[in-house]
């Protein structure tokens, strides 16, 4: 078995820029360290390093070999914080990936309330639409919402919430392209969306009775954003999908309303995923546990009227 202490060895090189610097941090010589990263290449059979007089870097194999590297410190240095500091105050940074509109509504308001309770903790958040690849970009935890939890692979679900995603649209409209009377009049309505492929997109909708009806259309405005998706939609260009969470407002002022009452996407599930518990460090868990106290479904707004 490889000598762990070696992988330690290569990250603090490579994080340091040079064998010297890494030396001076470690306390060790210079070509000790030298010798130990070639040994290294050897074990391996490939070359981890290029070297020259002026600098280091890394090939190929070397990017690849030091995020393992890096990711097996990082859970070394959690192993000891989590024995170290069980009964103490947590502390250390989370770095939590959040949706934009998720984070400015609802999430972003509650982490005051984190921080002052555990004034030792730094929260850096990545608010972001993107799918965050966890253990490769380093996210402690990520925040999603999902049909279903079955496509979160290996990671561990927290479930938080249920959400209801809305089909919505102005009285404006409907009052100009007719009001829906069943499924088979939707096609001829405009449409908005988040995200189209060359030009076309699809939704998905549930009945009253469960029934499923899928709606093929050609949105007239296309956006990644929700809040500018909300602001198209009040505003009479089409109707669009909605979270209740961010158009409750709108639908009890009547400014929004249900383009088909009883028609609307499959209800969500607003969960934390993250990579393993085991080795998880007091400030994560301490996280996780705040937002199963404080998320609720009803300040998700899924009372928000239809």
């Amino acid at each position: 078995m490889q000598d762990l202490n070696d992988m330690l060895l290569f990250a603090e090189v490579v994080d340091q820029g040079s064998f010297a610097a890494a030396g001076r941090t470690l306390g060790l010589p210079k070509s000790t360290l030298s010798r130990r990263v070639a040994e290294l290449e050897g074990r391996l059979g490939v070359r981890l390093l290029h070297r020259t007089t002026r600098k280091l870097s890394l090939t190929e194999a070397g990017e690849l070999y030091h995020r393992h590297c890096v990711a097996m410190r990082e859970q070394a240095q959690a192993a000891e914080e989590a024995v170290a500091a069980f009964h103490d105050e947590p502390r250390g940074t989370v770095r939590v990936a959040c949706p934009v509109t998720l984070a400015q509504i609802n999430i972003g308001p509650l982490l005051p309330a984190f921080l002052a309770r555990h004034p030792f903790v730094r929260i850096e958040m990545q608010v972001t639409n993107r799918v965050v690849d966890l253990v490769q970009e380093g996210f402690d935890v990520a925040l999603r919402v999902r049909p279903t939890v079955d496509d979160s692979g290996s990671l561990v679900v927290k479930r938080l919430a249920r959400t209801r995603a809305l089909l919505v649209a102005s009285p404006a409209q409907l009052e100009r392209e007719g009001r829906p009377a069943s499924t088979a009049d939707l096609p001829r309505l405009s449409t908005v969306a988040m995200s189209a492929v060359d030009g076309r997109a699809s939704l998905v909708l549930q009945g009253p009775q469960g029934e499923r009806y899928e709606l093929a259309h050609r949105p007239v405005f296309v956006a990644d954003d929700l809040l500018t998706v909300k602001h198209a939609i009040t505003e009479g260009l089409g109707m669009g999908i909605l979270p209740d969470y961010i158009c409750a407002r709108e639908m009890r002022g009547g400014t929004l309303v249900e383009a088909l009452p009883g028609w609307n996407p499959a209800p969500g599930v607003l969960h934390a995923v993250f990579p393993s518990r085991r080795g998880m460090v007091p400030a994560v868990r301490r996280f996780l546990d705040f937002l199963g106290e404080q998320v609720k479904e009803e300040d998700l707004g899924a009372n928000c009227p239809g």
